[in-house]
């Protein structure tokens, strides 16, 4: 198959919006490939290498650039050839290696294909191709149920290989696939939840309400003496966390499959600030100072367990699993915190108790429903107080994708607390509605201080409210925090920028602030 014609796929399903379009776009390029090239375009309209990130950056695939090829002659096989080369070239004279691979593909490929080759390398290929719409590409192509794709994935971690297993062997072999004791399996995760009431309202009674953790997910695999553990996107930190490896080694199993959070605590037995705990995750896991920051792991859910695989039981079965696991004095501090079954006042009590500790709320689940990766359905909701702040526009990017022309990604600033300019605390392209973006690329240039490439710049002048989970210290923006998962609500032409929330006001929600 030639590269273009996935180059062509990616530009029509980025210029529509009807998923049935894009899943009838995205199934006819996958039953076009070879079967030893779909996994990689599969990969590839799912918006990453099939090897993964390869860290290359801007100033390295920019070094590459090469005038484009009169036409189409790249093969799928040579730029996937080609980027396993580049993932796997490391050690000394690697930089100069891996700019004469980038010229050489670079230097192969059109205009358009150089454009999504960029993108595709930069992490920057938004297309609109998210792995649901990918899932049921899959399922038209090889004309099996969508369910026995979303399963397989979840299992085998991996939309892009369940394509080719799918494609080349149909329904039998997507039911093959089995959860396998040192593969991660694709988490469950939980829908927002607008609020306690409203949760236990839509799950009813029979739920268990936990600790929601400002920490980062974890799957631990254990078999025998092995133990590995991966992040929430299946990356392996292993070697990292070796103070993880040796609680979960003195369980009373031979086989596990454990799912949790795990986060850095205080003196005190409270959070310390996510990025510390998220230090402990950095590029390969290896070489960090344990003693600096220790992880506690907190164990919400078991998929497997001494041979028995639980992922198709009930949550009330799987909790009584772990119960049994954790039930030594020695591992209870590994359980998650909450309350099964609870009454609304026992629920209340319990995010409560959340937020007193330092937590960000609670996740409500029912007790009936199976373990399934992603959020489809809702048996799973998060309940935490949403913040908002009222801040400055100070620019705007240009968009991708369907968002092409549109003024989207906006720059968010404080009020400077001592009659400065606008501090920048983040961006967000998060809830803008098609009208909002129409009403941005109108209005934006009238605020324009300057017009560089990639968008404008803007006089501190529109005050926009957004909701935030929370904030972080970070070194990219002078005012030393940025917002954590903004989104925006709506703007406030009754508020002037000397009415925004100050740094002060942004700072004093850091955790302990």
């Amino acid at each position: 198959m030639l590269f273009a014609e996935v180059v062509a796929a990616s530009a029509e399903v980025a210029a529509t919006r009807s998923r049935t379009a894009k899943t009838a776009a995205l199934a006819r390029v996958l039953r076009a490939a070879d079967p030893g090239e779909v996994t990689a375009v599969a990969a590839w309209l799912a918006g990453e290498p099939r090897q993964g990130r390869l860290g290359l950056g801007w100033r390295t695939l920019t070094r590459a650039a090469h005038a484009p090829a009169p036409g189409p002659g790249l093969s799928v096989g040579a730029v996937d050839e080609a980027l396993t080369e580049l993932a796997a070239t490391a050690g000394p004279g690697s930089v100069a290696r891996r700019d004469a691979v980038l010229a050489g593909l670079l230097g192969a490929a059109t205009a358009e294909e150089q454009r999504f080759l960029i993108r595709l390398l930069a992490g920057e290929l938004r297309q609109g191709a998210l792995e649901g719409v990918l899932a049921d590409a899959v399922a038209a192509a090889a004309e099996v149920p969508p369910a026995a794709v979303r399963r397989a994935a979840m299992l085998a971690g991996s939309v892009p290989a369940t394509a080719a297993t799918a494609l080349a062997g149909g329904l039998a072999a997507l039911e093959a696939e089995r959860l396998r004791v040192g593969r991660p399996v694709r988490p469950m995760l939980a829908a927002p939840g607008s609020s306690l009431d409203a949760a236990l309202a839509d799950l009813g009674s029979g739920v268990t309400v936990e600790y929601k953790l400002d920490g980062a997910r974890i799957q631990v695999h254990r078999d025998g003496d092995e133990v590995r553990v991966w992040t929430r996107t299946l990356r392996e930190v292993t070697d990292g966390v070796p103070e993880l490896v040796e609680l979960i080694r003195a369980l009373p199993c031979r086989t596990a499959v454990l799912d949790g959070e795990t986060l850095a605590l205080d003196d005190d037995g409270r959070p310390r600030a996510f990025q510390d705990t998220m230090s402990r995750f950095g590029s390969d896991g290896a070489g960090e100072d344990t003693a600096a920051v220790l992880l506690s792991p907190f164990l919400f859910d078991v998929l497997h367990l001494d041979g028995r695989d639980l992922l198709d039981e009930p949550l009330t079965v799987r909790l009584d699993a772990l119960a049994g696991l954790l039930s030594g004095e020695e591992h209870a501090p590994l359980r998650m915190p909450g309350v099964r079954s609870p009454t609304p006042e026992q629920a209340a009590a319990a995010l409560d108790a959340a937020l007193a500790a330092g937590h960000e709320g609670v996740v409500v689940k029912a007790l009936d429903a199976p373990y399934a990766a992603g959020r489809r359905g809702r048996s799973w909701q998060k309940v935490k107080p949403v913040h908002t702040l009222d801040l400055v526009v100070v620019g705007a990017e240009w968009g991708y994708g369907r968002r092409t022309g549109s003024l989207s990604n906006i720059h968010l600033a404080a009020r400077d607390p001592a009659g400065g300019e606008p501090v920048m605390v983040g961006k967000t392209f998060k809830g803008m509605t098609d009208e909002l973006l129409a009403w941005q690329t109108a209005t934006f240039p009238a605020y324009a201080a300057d017009r560089p490439d990639w968008g404008v710049r803007l006089r501190p002048e529109l005050v926009v409210e957004v909701a935030v989970d929370g904030v972080q210290r970070s070194t990219r923006y002078r005012g030393g925090v940025a917002l954590r998962f903004a989104r925006v609500l709506r703007y406030r032409p009754d508020k002037t920028a000397a009415e925004a929330d100050t740094l002060d006001a942004i700072r004093a929600l850091l955790p302990g602030g």
